[in-house]
C-alpha cells in the first residue's frame, strides 16, 4: 500500500520523461542553483562549528590571554555523519573551505573534519551511558 503510494506521487510530481525535452542551458541553471544551495549549506553548517571552537577556545583567538591548543601540533578532530558530507565530496570541499576562512590560519589547520559513519548512533549511545548514573536510560536513535 504505502509502495503504491510513493510510486504515485513520484509520477504525479516528477514525470522523468520531461527530463529528456529540456536544453543544457536549463540543466546548467538547475546544476548552478542546487551549487549554490550546497555551498550556503556547508558555509552555514561551518559557522555552527566554528562557533563551537570559538565558545571552548580552539579558535586560535587571543582574547583572554588563550592561544587555543595548549600544544601547537595539537588537531581538533570533528566527526561528521551524514549522506550528505559521505557522498557529495563538493559539500566537503566548501565546509572545509569555509572553516579556513572563518578561522585564523594556524587554527585552520589543526581542525580535522573527518566522516563518522553511525555518529548519531554513537552520539545517542554515549549520551545515554553518560546519563545512566540518573537511573533511568533511553536509547534513541533515528
Amino acid at each position: 500500500m504505502v509502495h503504491n503510494n510513493i510510486q504515485r506521487l513520484i509520477t504525479e510530481c516528477w514525470d522523468v520523461s520531461q527530463i529528456q525535452s529540456t536544453t543544457f542551458s536549463e540543466r546548467k541553471i538547475v546544476h548552478d542553483v542546487c551549487d549554490i544551495l550546497a555551498e550556503r549549506g556547508a558555509r552555514l553548517a561551518a559557522a555552527g562549528i566554528v562557533g563551537i571552537l570559538k565558545k571552548i577556545g580552539r579558535d586560535g583567538s587571543t582574547t583572554n590571554g588563550s592561544q587555543g591548543p595548549k600544544n601547537s601540533n595539537s588537531k581538533t578532530v570533528i566527526a561528521m555523519d551524514g549522506g550528505l558530507y559521505e557522498h557529495y565530496t563538493q559539500f566537503r570541499s566548501y565546509m572545509q573551505a569555509a572553516i579556513e576562512e572563518m578561522l585564523s590560519e594556524t587554527a585552520a589547520k589543526s581542525v580535522v573534519l573527518e566522516l563518522s559513519k553511525d555518529g548519531s548512533g554513537i552520539g545517542t549511545a554515549l549520551l545515554a551511558a553518560s546519563h545512566s548514573q540518573y537511573g533511568t536510560v533511553f536509547w534513541l536513535c533515528w
